[in-house]
């Protein structure tokens, strides 16, 4: 066997070994949910108590999903919607910049498992597409409950399905 066919069977070879483990290297679901109820005071508000009460409810839904990794920006109301998943399983939040989206997708890529990224109502439409997904309509200003599901389906698609948080009054 020539030098050029073995070194491309010995790659081959290697490939078809490597290629499952690549496979593994991406999420199972991505979730993706806009920070809670916020105070309307202030530059960098906290949640109130309906806000809080819908982190509670996220983290309940979420808890059991098996989340490996969980994001938020760096405001005080989206890590506090964040927070109650990440203490409940045991998870620091990693935080990102919105501001650079395709640095949180290519790290949210290497990942395994199911993640949560926790945004704003201007960010998460356009992280949602990022990731493949259809976001559907703008997020009003007024609406807190979306929270999204993204699966990886045949073919590279992306599923994406509109679940909803509660929270208590």
């Amino acid at each position: 066997m020539s030098l050029p066919a073995r070194l491309f069977r010995c790659l081959s070879f290697s490939l078809a070994i490597l290629a499952p483990a690549a496979a593994l290297a991406e999420p199972s679901a991505i979730y993706l949910v806009r920070h809670g109820e916020k105070a309307s005071v202030g530059q960098d508000p906290e949640l109130t108590p309906q806000g809080q009460a819908r982190a509670r409810a996220i983290a309940t839904i979420l808890s059991r999903s098996g989340i490996t990794a969980v994001f938020s920006t760096p405001t005080q109301r989206t890590r506090q919607t964040a927070q109650p998943l990440a203490q409940r399983i045991g998870l620091e939040v990693q935080l990102y910049d919105p501001r650079a989206p395709k640095a949180l997708i290519d790290k949210v890529k290497t990942l395994s498992g199911p993640v949560l990224v926790v945004g704003h109502s201007n960010t998460l439409p356009e992280l949602v597409r990022l990731f493949g997904g259809a976001p559907g309509a703008d997020i009003g200003d007024d609406e807190y409950d979306r929270l999204y599901q993204l699966t990886p389906a045949a073919g590279g698609a992306v599923r994406t399905i509109l679940l909803t948080s509660p929270s208590t009054p």
